[in-house]
């Protein structure tokens, strides 16, 4: 997968076109030449490219599945009704492997470029989740800011809880170099040592080994640094910030992740994944992430 996209051709501020493996995607343009893609499929992000760069803030596996019937490994997966296999659903529920409907885009009076895509539940979606639902993606790209807002809305007769997360993979150039900060006093549970509850103590936290951690009720600010540059984090609505990378072995094991890809990728994720979010029918819920560049 490439690590710099050209603008469209168009001055306008979108265009629906043929993304790899024929999947369609929408190229989003600000007024500023900030840029960002989103496949309908799963209404995956799967770049970002800030006003002023070249290259890509987003990881997206050059291995990584293009065909209607499986996830796309990067980017932003949408993880929906359910987060990893906390449930009986496939891995990160159905939403990130179903088409979405693009029902928006334009330029802001402000110069931003923004999209609205919805999903609605199905005959195959009520087969594994039995609730009606309408799920909508807002996605804003402006300057050096990348902005997410998921909005959930029970259109059913009975309450439903879910869980989920916006899978962040943010690419970087050494993994060994990065750090999370803002965790400190956070409790979590490592998922790969096999302990809860535990104290982040660490003003910031090394990438630097196999991470799996769910940190619970974890501050809306969050960054990531490497080196000289990163990304500054804010979540709303998600109580959870998951932070995973699977390490060279771990790496090496999943089949849609290039080799070395582990080392060019952090997933720094607003997630509900400690406990799940009830919606009574005919209400909604709303979370997202923001990303603004730094350096």
């Amino acid at each position: 997968m490439a690590t710099s996209h050209p603008a469209p051709a168009s001055k306008e501020p979108f265009a629906l076109v043929d993304g790899d493996g024929g999947l369609q995607k929408l190229m989003l343009v600000a007024g500023d030449g900030a840029r960002a893609e989103v496949y309908l499929h799963g209404a995956h992000v799967t770049s970002w490219i800030p006003a002023g760069e070249q290259t890509d803030r987003l990881f997206v596996s050059g291995r990584s599945n293009f065909r209607a019937d499986a996830p796309i490994r990067g980017g932003i997966p949408v993880c929906f009704p359910q987060f990893a296999s906390q449930g009986p659903l496939p891995a990160h529920g159905f939403a990130r492997v179903s088409r979405w409907d693009m029902v928006d885009a334009h330029r802001t009076d402000a110069g931003a470029a923004r999209a609205i895509l919805r999903l609605r539940d199905t005959a195959a979606t009520r087969a594994l989740w039995p609730h009606a639902f309408v799920a909508e993606l807002c996605v804003t790209v402006t300057g050096r800011m990348f902005d997410l807002l998921l909005s959930i809305e029970n259109s059913g007769d009975a309450p439903f809880s879910f869980t989920g997360a916006l899978h962040t993979y943010l690419r970087v150039a050494d993994v060994g170099d990065v750090a999370v900060r803002g965790l400190q006093g956070a409790r979590y549970y490592d998922k790969v040592e096999k302990r809860d509850n535990e104290l982040e103590i660490a003003p910031e936290l090394r990438v630097d080994r196999p991470l799996d951690r769910i940190y619970y009720t974890a501050p809306e600010n969050l960054a990531m640094f490497e080196r000289d540059h990163g990304v500054a984090i804010r979540a709303s609505g998600f109580a959870d910030t998951v932070v995973w990378n699977p390490g060279e072995a771990g790496g090496a094991g999943i089949a849609d992740l290039e080799a070395g890809g582990y080392a060019r990728m952090v997933c720094v994720e607003a997630a509900a994944a400690r406990r799940p979010i009830s919606v009574a029918a005919g209400e909604f819920w709303r979370g997202g992430q923001m990303l603004a560049a730094r350096g």
